[in-house]
């Protein structure tokens, strides 16, 4: 009965330290949290995810005290080890998104899966851009239509988003477009580190700005990091800068349980005699980032065929939908 009482003690003690504020963290006194929140760290969530050393630049926190501040923040969040038990239920609270074709759906398990990265790429024309339109009017429907009813943030980087084409494939499902183009946030990026600045201003939305958003779309991914770095000396340092961007974008999905989807670009390899010899851009790095990664390919009369290139849980295959004035339909 004593060692009871004695456990219930200590629970209650445990309990009443967890930060709940940022103030609440070792070494975070009310200055230090002001310059957090200014730089978007303004959870204990947002700080157990980030990397130290942005946390003590944002700060001005040495490095071993932002260390000090994360392992509170991630106990707090209870970020260690779990069973698979444990994980079968977290899981739970995945979504997913429909892209209008059910056969595309059946082929990704269901949909577009949030806390996931989901690359299309394929040669110009093949569908990445109208997908990601599609999807950016399909994540506003209700849940039992396949839809998330939250909005959407679309970084476009090759000047492919068009309001018109919208208004098409949201009237051709009976929406109000203008309530439509509404929720949808378009920002134009036109270098890299505009791109990745893009990305972090979506936690922004989302917290100050009090946004519903499921669904970030970056159209292309590659296109300004091929452009601004050209040739085999810059290939690291692209590769480094590429790596960084794409945790983030993995971060924002696991943080707001919300679903990343990416077109790339391809190139065409000389030395493949046989087969095809598109290939995506990006390499290693963005290919180990990605969970689900589909090629689109043009197909006869209008269709087109995406092949699943690579998932974790999901066997290869290939579904045939069409594109038509109305948007991604079943072929």
């Amino acid at each position: 009965m004593v060692k009871e009482k004695e456990k219930l003690v200590e629970k209650e003690e445990l309990e009443e330290e967890v930060p709940k504020e940022l103030e609440d963290l070792p070494g975070v006194g009310p200055t230090t949290a002001d310059k957090l929140r200014e730089a978007g760290y303004d959870t204990i969530m947002s700080i157990a995810v980030a990397p130290v050393a942005q946390i003590a630049d944002s700060s001005g926190m040495t490095q071993a005290g932002a260390m000090k501040a994360q392992i509170a923040a991630r106990n707090a969040m209870d970020m260690g080890f779990s069973t698979g038990s444990e994980l079968v239920k977290k899981r739970t609270t995945i979504e997913r998104l429909t892209t209008g074709a059910p056969e595309l759906d059946e082929l990704l398990g269901g949909g577009i899966e949030t806390q996931s990265i989901s690359e299309t790429y394929g040669a110009f024309g093949s569908g990445k851009s109208q997908i990601a339109m599609q999807l950016a009017v399909n994540v506003q429907l209700p849940k039992k239509k396949g839809g998330l009813n939250a909005d959407v943030v679309f970084i476009d980087t090759e000047n492919t988003f068009r309001p018109e084409r919208i208004t098409q494939m949201a009237e051709a499902r009976g929406l109000n477009p203008k309530k439509i183009l509404d929720r949808i946030m378009v920002a134009r990026a036109y270098t890299s580190d505009h791109q990745m600045l893009l990305v972090d201003k979506v936690d922004e939305l989302i917290h100050r700005q009090g946004k519903n958003i499921k669904l970030v779309i970056v159209d292309s991914l590659m296109s300004l990091f091929r452009s601004e770095y050209a040739g085999r000396g810059t290939l690291a340092v692209r590769q480094q800068k590429l790596n960084r961007h794409l945790h983030s974008l993995q971060r924002l999905a696991d943080k707001h349980n919300l679903a990343i989807y990416i077109t790339n670009q391809v190139q065409s390899r000389p030395d493949v005699f046989f087969g095809n010899p598109t290939a995506a851009i990006g390499g290693h790095i963005l290919g180990h980032a990605s969970q689900f990664r589909i090629y689109l390919r043009r197909g006869k009369a209008g269709k087109r065929i995406a092949r699943l290139v690579d998932s974790p849980c999901l066997p290869e295959g290939e579904a045939i939908f069409k594109i038509t004035a109305k948007g991604i339909e079943s072929a």
